[in-house]
């Protein structure tokens, strides 16, 4: 055969679409799997494409999730990320998708690589890349994760089965601390800065400080050139100031503003009194269509420390944390309170839904 034939399942996870591997069907971690990942994504295109694969050409759309057997004592199964650039021949496997961890948990069930439990099931899923335990609340449905359901997801036409994800201890996941420098505010190019590491690590700056309004749409972020490269110079920075620097993939950088109207990317208005502040993603140099759900995830914790840029943004929201983006308003829960004298994330809750589009093998030359 000109092809190799590798079994694999096509699966959306939250606003993400992701190749998802069993463990054993790829070679060990390194060249020859990278090599692998990419072909099968299309990678790299210098079109912007993937045409010759299955991304999509964007970074949302251009991810793998690799599942085995579980090497923590407290896990169903180990779950590995690969982010996989399109225009550049690299997978980055240093941090987490919040989107796709929402596949996994029906990928295990329906994979039967976890008892499948009538009404809903745990799956407790070990993230590899962060080296954190998630536990998915999966609804099933005649043995088999259900799909149907009343959930609607920003981001995502229609409405599915509510899929809860637990991140337990989720600050540190890239760099071991939560505020990596030690502090809720740094300048960074004239602009204060909060670097903060929740799920993954990301450097929030504030929307008006870079003559923004914070509720621009992708495509106008996208088309500003002068912006894209500045924010990259920020990011870079604080890679270099959080211990990470070298990647394309991490730190994420957030833009944030107070709560305030807009309309999101399908027509829908959404009022002020709705959201509790609002931002705008960079990932891997585009402007994230929805919000990279770690990213969230890590907004939501910023807002309950004392001093960070989203605090100030956020307010003391008791609720959940209700985050305005492209696409909608997605609220999230974050529990984050004082140990050994400095703030410690306990834990996150957010909410998405997953389907199985396609299963069978993938070709790669």
């Amino acid at each position: 055969m000109s092809q190799t034939k590798i079994r694999a399942v096509y699966m959306r996870g939250g606003t993400s679409r992701c190749l998802v591997f069993h463990a054993p069907d790829l070679p060990a971690p390194g060249p020859a799997r990278d090599r692998i990942l990419l072909a099968a994504l299309g990678s790299p295109d210098p079109y912007g494409r993937q045409l010759d694969g299955l991304g999509g050409g964007i970074s949302s759309l251009s991810k793998a999730c690799i599942i085995g057997a579980p090497t923590h004592p407290d896990a169903d199964v180990d779950y590995t990320f690969a982010q996989v650039e399109v225009a550049k021949p690299v997978v980055d496997y240093k941090g987490n998708c919040g989107n796709c961890s929402s596949s996994v948990g029906p990928f295990a069930i329906d994979e039967r690589l976890v008892k499948a439990v009538e009404g809903e099931t745990l799956v407790r899923i070990h993230n590899t890349n962060t080296k954190k335990i998630i536990v998915a609340h999966v609804p099933v449905e005649a043995g088999e994760a259900a799909v149907e359901g009343d959930f609607e997801l920003a981001g995502v036409a229609g409405r599915g089965a509510r899929i809860a994800l637990d991140f337990f201890d989720p600050g540190g996941a890239g760099t071991g601390r939560l505020l990596p420098t030690g502090a809720a505010r740094e300048t960074i190019d004239g602009l204060d800065a909060s670097l903060v590491d929740a799920t993954n690590p990301v450097v929030f700056v504030r929307a008006k400080d870079l003559g923004l309004a914070g509720t621009e749409t992708p495509q106008a972020i996208d088309a500003d050139r002068a912006l894209s490269a500045r924010l990259e110079a920020i990011r870079s920075e604080a890679a270099r100031r959080m211990g990470i620097p070298g990647s394309a993939a991490q730190p994420k950088i957030a833009m944030v503003a107070p709560a305030t109207a807009f309309t999101a990317l399908d027509g829908v208005e959404h009022r002020a009194d709705a959201v509790d502040v609002v931002t705008r993603v960079i990932s891997m140099g585009n402007c994230h269509r929805a919000v990279a759900l770690t990213v969230a995830m890590c907004l939501a914790v910023a807002a309950r420390i004392d001093g960070t840029v989203v605090r100030e943004c956020a307010g003391r929201a008791a609720h959940d944390i209700r985050l305005g983006h492209p696409s909608g308003v997605l609220p999230i829960d974050a529990a984050v309170r004082p140990r050994d004298g400095a703030p410690w994330a306990e834990r996150v809750t957010v909410y998405r839904t997953a389907r199985r589009l396609m299963e069978g093998f993938v070709r790669v030359p």
